[in-house]
């Protein structure tokens, strides 16, 4: 284990640095769940019943190590990196936050008031590790978000170059209106008018229910009927649905009743005859949430189930502890992006790191392709 202790906070006390292979140990379940519910901006990804799970199934070598940042006892930070060879396709040595494709958001996990002590802890250790790595790459960093602005004032007290380079607008929910007047607000009269049509056509198929699973009990099951009916789409033929992996079929079971033994998932469904046809689970962060997964029955296509259970899904808009919902959904998602009227925007950041050449080798390759970027996203 590398432990770095040369950051002393207002009392006086060291916190410590400590980048180990997750295979060597995790955090204690309780402080890591503490420091979740104490993040500055919120992440499921990162938080131990989804981070546990993922490595289980995605990196069983423990190529992957956590950096966890403790001060005074306590569980200040905690995100996974790795020294990574290939950058995009290119054989490029880096330093990077680690996630999969089935994780969406990567800023790490940081109790309030601590943006600043952990960003310069992991700098720190960066630097003097570096190795043969060029930089640091932090994907999926929510723009302007309180960790997200503490690192560019950092780099730019230090004089240290930060580029980014690359962003991804997304759809969000976030309004204060109620979902009645958000649907009304967010679709034209000709669409709600053929999605009323297409509800009444389905109800005459059979008894048509909207169901909500919270529960350990109820989640469990809840995640093999979505595994099912995810496996039965168009993804299970193209073998990317979750289900085409044993890994990934239990990371899912996993991940879920994790999330609700916490209280942070909920299973979303449209049934026709007890049978599901639409699937959402969302996971609750507050005060934010995460559309995490959704999976609909082709057979029944003509019927819209799938925008009909997004309908149903803005109950979010009543809940006073949930302000806005993440979609991570892709940019211009044909469905998603014509339904929420929001949006907001991931970026990757990358820094540079080590000492004065690299820096400056580091300096010319985020410079280039933060140019890049400008270009394609240019008027």
């Amino acid at each position: 284990m590398l432990v770095d202790t040369d950051f002393g906070d207002a009392s006086g006390r060291a916190p410590g640095l400590e980048v180990a292979s997750w295979k060597e140990g995790t955090p204690d379940p309780a402080r890591w769940d503490e420091l979740a519910l104490s993040a500055s901006e919120p992440n499921p990804f990162f938080e131990r019943w989804f981070l546990k799970p993922s490595l289980e199934a995605f990196d069983p070598q423990g190529s992957v190590s956590l950096a966890q940042l403790q001060c005074d006892g306590r569980l200040v930070a905690l995100v996974p990196i790795r020294l990574s060879r290939n950058y995009y396709g290119r054989p490029v040595p880096h330093f990077s936050v680690w996630l999969h494709e089935n994780a969406f958001c990567g800023v790490p996990l940081i109790a309030r008031g601590f943006e600043a002590m952990f960003w310069s802890a992991l700098l720190r250790w960066v630097d003097e590790h570096a190795g043969i790595a060029s930089f640091l790459h932090l994907p999926g960093l929510p723009e302007g978000c309180g960790p997200d602005t503490v690192l560019a004032e950092l780099a730019c007290e230090s004089g240290r170059p930060l580029g980014t380079v690359e962003r991804e607008p997304r759809a969000l929910l976030f309004s204060e209106l109620s979902p009645e007047d958000y649907y009304e607000q967010s679709l034209p009269n000709k669409k709600r008018k053929e999605l009323r049509r297409q509800a009444r056509r389905l109800g005459e198929q059979g008894s048509v229910t909207v169901e909500r699973a919270t529960h350990e009990a109820e989640i469990a099951p809840w995640a093999d009927a979505f595994l099912a009916l995810e496996a039965a789409s168009w993804k299970g033929r193209a073998g990317s649905s979750l289900a085409n992996s044993d890994a990934r079929a239990q990371f899912f079971r996993d991940t879920l009743t994790g999330a609700a033994a916490q209280g942070r998932v909920e299973g979303l469904s449209i049934r026709l005859d007890g049978e599901p046809i639409a699937m959402l689970v969302t996971f609750l962060t507050p005060p934010g949430s995460f559309s995490f997964k959704t999976a609909f029955d082709e057979r029944f296509a003509k019927y819209s189930p799938g925008v009909l259970l997004q309908k149903e899904n803005l109950d979010l808009l009543e809940r006073g502890e949930i302000a806005w919902c993440d979609s991570c959904a892709a940019p211009d998602h044909p469905m998603i992006d014509h339904f929420w009227r929001e949006q907001r925007s991931l970026v990757s950041r990358n820094v540079a790191i080590g000492g004065h050449l690299r820096r400056a080798i580091g300096s010319r390759l985020i410079s280039y392709e933060s140019r890049r970027l400008e270009r394609c996203v240019a008027p």
